[in-house]
């Protein structure tokens, strides 16, 4: 993929997305953001470990969203937390 040249994504911090490609398609997710190659995304799994996918692999979970995705682990709060230890963290080994 070419860096930093986006695949123009749908998504938005907060999205539930599926893994429609790749060596896990069907697992679930939450949309955190997109990597500074735009062609990639952290997405926090149902346990809330964030991992990075390409966008292109990507597309919204629907309307129905399993029980186990809107539990404490994913929500906004859990979210907004979830980024910020994972700035921190980026942060700390830039320096």
């Amino acid at each position: 993929m070419e860096r930093n040249r986006p695949v123009g994504t749908p998504f938005r911090e907060g999205d539930y997305v599926v893994l429609a490609e790749g060596t896990y398609p069907g697992t679930l997710g939450v949309f955190l953001r997109l990597k500074e190659d735009v062609n990639w995304a952290d997405i926090a799994d149902r346990s809330g470990v964030v991992r990075s996918h390409p966008v292109a692999w990507l597309e919204h979970a629907g309307a129905t969203i399993p029980p186990a995705m809107t539990s404490e682990r994913t929500t906004p709060q859990r979210l907004r937390r979830l980024n910020r230890n994972h700035n921190a963290r980026v942060s700390e080994q830039q320096h």
